[in-house]
């Protein structure tokens, strides 16, 4: 769900946030408006790609569950259309929730995991997780500086 506010800003009129993540498949036509007032409306946001878990980040969903407020980050992407905003992803991990910040203009935002969402995340972790001991990769010495070929820059 995606919650727009009244901006006090000359430069935006709305701020866009995402609020919540509802369980299942919402009968609801995508952007629905669920509930409004004189500053804010909630939209049920338009349903995005389905998210995997991946095996191999087991350990990033456990420290997330382990964590005391286990959330989803969710991530949505501008586009020049009503709503401004359409959803890119949704993710437990919080190493590929931060990874969609680097694309600058992405808005994405923390939310609570719905506790049916913690269950299947936790049996995931049962399923799939294989403890991987730390390995400190150790340096190989610098090579000396390679020998210069032509005069440079003095002369």
């Amino acid at each position: 769900m995606v919650e727009r506010r009244k901006a006090r800003s000359p430069w935006a009129d709305f701020l866009w946030r995402p609020v919540s993540v509802p369980v299942g498949s919402p009968s609801a036509a995508p952007w629905t408006l669920l509930d409004a007032t004189a500053a804010t409306a909630l939209f049920l946001c338009r349903r995005g790609p389905r998210s995997n878990c991946n095996r191999t980040e087991t350990t990033n969903y456990r420290n997330n569950l382990t964590s005391g407020a286990p959330t989803l980050w969710v991530a949505l992407r501008p586009v020049a259309s009503d709503p401004p905003y359409e959803l890119l992803a949704v993710t437990a991990d919080p190493a590929e929730g931060e990874a969609f910040t680097d694309a600058g203009s992405n808005l994405v935002e923390a939310v609570p995991m719905p506790p049916a969402v913690a269950e299947f995340i936790g049996r995931f972790i049962a399923a799939h997780h294989v403890e991987r001991p730390f390995v400190k990769r150790s340096r190989q010495p610098a090579e000396p500086a390679p020998a210069r070929r032509g005069k440079g820059c003095a002369q």
